[in-house]
């Protein structure tokens, strides 16, 4: 049986390294490449979303000892995994010339674990909070 790895700070969590390293590729591979007429739409929101998960993660953490507060903190970087997929699906789908199409799929699948890893920390935290 795997031993449980014990948690002293948020850069601990597999969530959290997992979003920061995809933060990188969005910003140095993705973004990038997209056309110039994106600067204010496309580029701007996975800039903001990506950057935000893993920065309402470490927030969230310092709020842990608080049930409604780390919540909320958890709940907004599930709703900023979801929209990297949305951006990210859309990236591939309008922009295909100009994205890898294959790493985004790969970032998609990434946003996708990440906001179910999300939401059962909250759910384990919840329940580890109570014992």
């Amino acid at each position: 049986m795997e031993e449980k790895k014990r948690i002293t700070s948020f850069r601990d969590l597999e969530v959290y390294q997992n979003t920061y390293r995809a933060m990188l590729i969005v910003m140095k591979e993705i973004a990038p490449k997209l056309p110039d007429s994106e600067k204010y739409d496309l580029k701007d929101q996975l800039s903001r979303a990506c950057k935000g998960i893993p920065r309402l993660i470490a927030e969230g953490y310092a709020k842990r000892h608080q049930k409604a507060g780390f919540q909320k903190y958890i709940d907004d970087a599930m709703g900023e995994c979801n929209e990297m997929v949305v951006s990210l699906s859309q990236c591939r789908d309008i922009y295909p010339t100009y994205v890898n199409i294959k790493r985004c799929d790969e970032l998609i699948d990434l946003y996708d674990k990440s906001g179910r890893q999300l939401y059962k920390l909250g759910n384990s935290w919840t329940k580890f909070k109570k014992r």
